[in-house]
């Protein structure tokens, strides 16, 4: 028997199968069953040492570039050198070992949702033992409050309801019954006469005989399908690996070249031309890329988190900036997880009610107008009737309103209290001295209180075709008259309108009676009822989404809706979000998927029109995993949202997982990369805004050290090769390299985004940082400081010597590098349109430099330290003048581009 098929059989062909009986288990074959089995428990793979997982840090190209050069530089005695490098390696190192010790705990969460107890029949006689010695065979009895043990197939049932909306997104709890199912392939959520592990009563009691443990419990199949799922590395990550490669690559072949060529061709000295060579690697290398990169991260986590996001893998902030894809669950994450009235029909007309999840506020409105339910006798007898045949309670506390008890009954307290009207003052004052429960086949539940007058009222709530066939009047204008077959055709097609909304429906009515019974039963007390009404809910979309979801179609996002919940609902929460296209429905095309419609389709076949589909509904794990990865086979960045257990695997699935962190159990956080403490899908696209701007900042650091070092690494190589001195000695590159690429390089690492970053489509993950826009701007530029500082560090050198000409080409070179940092802070736009003072960082950053710069020409021991004199007014006229050229050339560059 395959695990999943015991709801097609009888209950004694289950226990037959299982070699059990109604008595239990005795304790012999407990205990070998249980060495058979194994405990009721999740296991875990084998886990990677903390040692492992540091060195896995330095397997990035660039690191090991970094090390070499720390051994290098100690070596040659620049110790200062050495140990700036050394201690970034180290920071970048160390924190990325936290993120990834801290990353897998998903298996340990799921443990926490297991049942401490249960209990079981054991010789016939009830008693407790610990969940994890519960076995397959075994028999659990069940009652309001327990939290199940293990998947187990229903024997008996007594009104048992289970709350399985961690599981299967199922916003409703799931009445059980003890009826096989006999509809080949059946959905977890559609399994009504089981019961699964780690989901909880909410009414009710039931006997039940086990039928999977541990790993074999669809809780477990979640928990393999987590561990199945490889870590991959981000978009960032995978750029950087290839970026790091190639440019140490070219600047190890420039330094080698030249050091070859000053050796063989011009004679230098050894050992000054293999210190001037390190020098122009250390210079080169972008040692600070690390840090910028963890520093951009680490500042967007932080802004991030004051916004209601928190990450918790740093990489994962930038692959927010080019998901494509959002693949949302609905329960709980476009919907509140609150059951809500919003229609109600009485007397002949439908009311809509405002106001969404448990918060009592709302309005009653009438074709648009507002409606007092205190003086419609109908409508206040309605509200009255479903707070009184009732069993929750609405409770309030410092994190809002919640319900304890049924959800659907919490909705029809908060839309009486919407009508003014308390359910605890109103039960204060009438009495309930009798009730008659509700069954799975009568559809009703009944209380009997005592009025304020002794007088003795029947309320009546249940499903709307039952308690119409036992209504014979109704309240029409506040009066109590007879009910006509027209008026029941109305009330049954008001019924039908609202279910075909989406809308779960229930109807309500009451009966006086005139003197007590000896025993109210349902055959005597629900006769002869007078209706009231009707009420429709559904578990509605926040009011927030839909405008967020609008904002992620301007950016060019496709917001996908995944749920356990049935089609209906799910495509009626999608109309009201402004997901489905009403025309192209009409139209013939299907945007909607079940998980048995699915289940058709061929790989191939849901690829072709995995596009089209919005909507997914009565889905399972391994659905959910199968929609991540077809959208990912495209090309796409897949972000995944929920808070169910049954959205973990797909959450470790997609390129970046967003749990609810209110609603989100344990492991859907654990499984995740990111966080909503808000539980807001709007939180999503501000995060997405936030990642996006953060790839924009490493990208901008990028670039500019590429101009600045290309244009460096040019001017240095080429004088060499022209037969020319160096232009700069071992010392000066090493200061060039401490003033261009420390702060300044940071300061555009923290640079405010562009005004239109969200009107753009998402960036292709495969996309090179250096595009043929970007190439041909760093060569440009490297060709535009080559030509501007050759003529001035030949005429220099020929009029006031070797130390005058290179004291203007680092002047200039810093200067050149300062207006290539403003440039660089946005491709598309000018520094005017920026405001060369909205990041105070880089002005700051550019000050310290410059200051720098001034030390060492005018404090006579640094100027004899670095081979360098002070320049005069008409020098810094030429090195401002000369270097001032790249600022003009970019804003002509950029107004071009633009037009």
């Amino acid at each position: 028997m395959e695990r999943g098929d015991w709801y097609a059989l009888r209950e004694e062909e289950v226990l037959r199968a299982l070699s059990s009986n109604l008595g239990g288990l005795d304790q012999g074959e407990a205990k070998t069953r249980l060495e058979k089995y194994g405990p009721n428990v999740l296991t875990e793979e084998e886990k990677t040492t903390p040692f492992k997982i540091f060195l896995e840090q330095f397997k990035n190209f660039l690191i090991l570039i970094l090390i070499a050069a720390v051994v290098v530089s100690a070596a040659i005695g620049e110790v200062f050198d050495a140990g700036v490098i050394f201690a970034i390696v180290v920071a970048c190192a160390g924190l990325g070992f936290i993120q990834e010790y801290r990353s897998e705990k998903a298996i340990q969460a799921l443990k926490k949702m297991a049942a401490p107890t249960a209990k079981v029949l054991r010789d016939g006689k009830e008693e407790e033992i610990p969940a994890t010695e519960v076995i397959p065979g075994d028999i659990i009895l069940l009652a309001t409050g327990d939290r199940v043990p293990a998947d187990a197939r229903v024997i008996e049932a007594a009104n048992l309801t289970t709350d399985e909306s961690s599981l299967t997104g199922e916003s409703v709890p799931v009445q059980k019954t003890t009826e096989p199912i006999h509809q080949g392939e059946v959905a977890v959520g559609d399994r009504t006469n089981m019961v699964f592990s780690a989901t909880v009563v909410t009414y009710g009691r039931g006997k039940t005989v086990v039928a999977a443990t541990g790993m074999g419990t669809e809780f477990g199949r979640i928990a393999g399908m987590i561990q199945g799922v490889e870590e991959k590395k981000t978009p960032l990550e995978e750029r950087l690996d290839h970026i790091g490669k190639w440019l140490g690559i070219l600047c190890l072949t420039v330094v080698a070249v030249v050091f070859v060529l000053e050796i063989f061709l011009r004679g230098a000295d050894l050992l000054e031309m293999f210190i001037w060579s390190v020098s122009l690697a250390v210079a080169a290398v972008p040692e600070a890329l690390p840090a910028v990169v963890t520093g951009s991260l680490a500042i967007g986590v932080q802004r991030m988190a004051r916004n209601n996001a928190i990450v918790r893998r740093l990489p994962a902030v930038e692959t927010l900036g080019c998901t494509s894809v959002i693949c949302s669950d609905k329960t709980g994450t476009l919907t509140k997880n609150e059951m809500t009235v919003r229609k109600i029909y009485t007397h002949g007309s439908v009311i809509e009610v405002t106001g969404v999840g448990f918060e009592p506020r709302g309005e009653f409105l009438r074709d648009g107008n507002p409606s007092d339910p205190k003086g419609e006798t109908g409508l206040e007898l309605l509200l009255k009737a479903i707070a009184l045949c009732n069993d929750s309670k609405l409770v309030r506390s410092n994190e809002g309103w919640s319900i304890r008890g049924d959800p659907t009954e919490g909705a029809l307290l908060v839309v009486a209290q919407k009508g003014r009207i308390d359910a605890e003052q109103l039960r204060a004052t009438h009495s309930r001295i009798d009730e008659i429960p509700f069954e799975s086949d009568r559809k009703r539940m009944t209380v009997i209180c005592r009025g304020e007058r002794e007088e003795l009222v029947a309320w009546v709530k249940g499903a709307p075709e039952t308690i119409l066939s036992q209504s014979t009047h109704m309240v029409r204008d506040g009066r109590v008259e007879p009910l006509s077959e027209e008026e029941k055709k109305a009330i049954l097609a008001a019924n039908e309108e609202f279910a075909s909304d989406a809308l779960r429906v229930l109807g309500a009515a009451y009966r006086d009676l005139h003197e007590p019974m000896g025993e109210y039963t349902a055959e005597n007390t629900e006769k002869g009822l007078t209706f009231l009404g009707l009420m429709g809910m559904i578990d509605p979309p926040r009011e927030e989404v839909r405008d967020a979801m609008a904002s992620c179609v301007a950016a060019g996002i496709r917001p996908v809706m995944i749920t356990g919940d049935h089609k209906l609902t799910a495509m009626a929460v999608a109309r009201e979000l402004g997901q489905l296209d009403n025309e192209a429905l009409q139209a013939g095309k299907t945007m909607a998927l079940s998980g048995v419609e699915l289940d058709r389709l061929s790989d191939e076949e849901f690829e072709g029109v995995v596009e089209d589909i919005v909507v997914y509904a009565r889905v399972s794990p391994e659905h959910k995993l199968r929609i991540v990865n077809a959208w990912q086979k495209r090309g796409e960045v897949v972000a995944m949202t929920g808070d169910g257990v049954n959205d973990a695997p797909a959450l470790k699935q997609a390129d970046i997982g967003v749990a609810m962190g209110i609603t989100g159990t344990d492991v859907t956080k654990e499984a995740s990369d990111m966080t909503l403490t808000d539980d807001n899908f709007a939180t999503i696209v501000r995060a997405i805004e936030e990642g996006r701007g953060i790839y924009e900042n490493i990208k901008k650091y990028l670039v500019f050290l590429l101009r600045c070092n290309v244009g460096e690494i040019l001017i240095l190589g080429l004088t060499g090769l022209l037969g020319l001195p160096l232009p700069l000695i071992a010392l000066q590159i090493l200061w060039v390299n401490l003033t261009t690429d420390g702060l300044p390089a940071l300061a555009l690492g923290v640079d405010p985004s562009d005004p239109d970053l969200m009107e753009r489509p998402p960036r292709n993950p495969k996309e090179s940082v250096f595009t043929k826009k970007v190439q041909w701007y760093i060569g440009a530029l490297a060709v535009n400081m080559f030509v501007g500082l050759l003529p001035v560090f030949c005429w220099y050198w020929k009029s006031e010597g070797l130390v005058k000409a290179r004291t203007m080409v680092l002047v200039t070179i810093i200067l050149f590098e300062m207006f290539n940092a403003f440039n660089s802070r946005s491709e598309r736009h000018s520094i005017f349109k920026l405001g060369w003072f909205s990041n105070k960082w880089l002005v700051w950053a550019v000050l310290s430099s410059l200051f720098l710069m001034v030390l060492v020409l005018y404090v006579p021991y640094l100027g004899f330290l670095f081979h360098t004199v002070p320049l005069g007014y008409f020098d810094w006229i030429v090195a401002l003048g000369v270097s001032c050229s790249a600022l003009i050339f970019v804003e002509l560059y950029k107004l071009i581009w633009e037009r």
